[in-house]
């Protein structure tokens, strides 16, 4: 797989990019509810997904990240976190690792560039299926509590 390298990329700055997106998540206008989360949890939930990319998105299954989302969707949904702000931080993920991408990855011809169209649509569908994941995951636990 060309885009390896960059999967590599991502998970040796692993610890970096989670620090960077917490920060984000909890200095966003658009996710004030996160600032009632432990820092510790954010972290851990950014590290997981930066940390094993390559196995996110070359070993995991459909289902594996169905788990994995709706588990994050319900648990926020607990935690009274709206949905419009759980989607978001999704988001704010994704457009967290874009612009490392753009920053640090550098393309050296034609084989390098198919690489990287190969990892962004890779990207594209990991972070779409997430997001619908967790929105499943939140809507569930909310029948679950008005049952």
């Amino acid at each position: 797989m060309l885009a390896l390298r960059l999967v590599r990329l991502i998970e040796s700055h692993s610890d970096e990019l989670a620090e960077g997106l917490m920060n984000k998540i909890r200095n966003s206008d658009r996710t004030t509810e996160y600032r009632r989360l432990p820092a510790e949890e954010l972290r851990a939930a950014a590290g997981d997904i930066y940390h094993n990319l390559g196995d996110w998105l070359l070993t995991k299954t459909d289902s594996d990240l169905e788990v994995r989302y709706t588990q994050l969707g319900a648990r926020r949904g607990a935690q009274r976190v709206p949905i419009s702000q759980v989607l978001w931080a999704i988001l704010l993920s994704k457009e967290h690792l874009w612009a490392f991408l753009q920053r640090e990855a550098i393309v050296e011809g034609p084989v390098q560039l198919f690489g990287e169209l190969e990892l962004l649509q890779l990207l594209e569908q990991f972070f779409d299926r997430a997001v619908y994941y967790a929105v499943v995951g939140y809507e569930r636990a909310e029948q679950r509590k008005a049952a």
